[in-house]
């Protein structure tokens, strides 16, 4: 079974986007790196951030699914190739989930901010935390799985449901955290990691059938 096939029900390709953007993107986990970046500071700045931030993010995997195939037919990358590739960040994507070595990542981003008045909204909240190499990559397989216009348009709806979560989510920023303590964030992350390493896998193993198919 593909990861998404061709001519899916929208029901299943809203389902598969969704579970595929929101594992890879990780609104949940990107809540400690917007508390840290936005610490003392007002609620109206930090809206203004989040905003910011989300707007951004969501206009660089906009055009990353609209001219990302045609990007790489230019310079000469196959979909079979890309898949597999694709298959391959998401998984490591995924074992850094399992073995938290994305929040050291993110936390080094962090401190990447020169001084407390740099604006975090572009960097590293926009990217690379929201629309960082695995969600564009992720933008550009979906989309390509859905040759008519309805499935695409829902996969462009699902990544911005999924980029709105993040928005609202660092609006609850802080009442979340306490709710979920770090027991509860960390379990979430390594669930939603399993799920990625088995989505991943699936890439993979449709980039090779249609290498194979391609040689017979």
């Amino acid at each position: 079974m593909r990861a998404l096939a061709l001519g899916a029900p929208l029901a299943d390709v809203a389902l598969t986007s969704f579970v595929t953007l929101f594992v890879i993107i990780d609104p949940i986990g990107l809540v400690p790196m917007f508390v840290a970046l936005t610490g003392g500071l007002a609620v109206r700045e930090r809206r203004a951030i989040a905003a910011r931030a989300c707007l951004t993010g969501f206009g660089i995997l906009l055009v990353f699914g609209l001219a990302g195939e045609a990007l790489l037919a230019l310079i000469g990358i196959g979909m079979p190739a890309f898949r597999i590739a694709g298959g391959l960040l998401l998984f490591l994507t995924a074992l850094d989930m399992l073995f938290e070595k994305r929040r050291p990542r993110r936390e080094k981003s962090v401190e990447a901010r020169a001084t407390p008045a740099d604006d975090p909204a572009i960097f590293p909240l926009a990217t690379p935390l929201i629309a960082g190499p695995g969600a564009m990559a992720t933008m550009i397989l979906l989309v390509e799985q859905q040759p008519a216009v309805a499935g695409q348009a829902v996969v462009f709806s699902v990544m911005a449901a999924v980029v709105l979560s993040a928005y609202l989510l660092f609006q609850l920023a802080g009442l979340l955290e306490r709710a979920l303590g770090p027991l509860g964030i960390n379990v979430v992350t390594r669930l939603l990691g399993m799920l990625l390493a088995a989505l991943s896998v699936q890439f993979v193993l449709d980039g090779l059938r249609d290498v194979s198919a391609g040689w017979s």
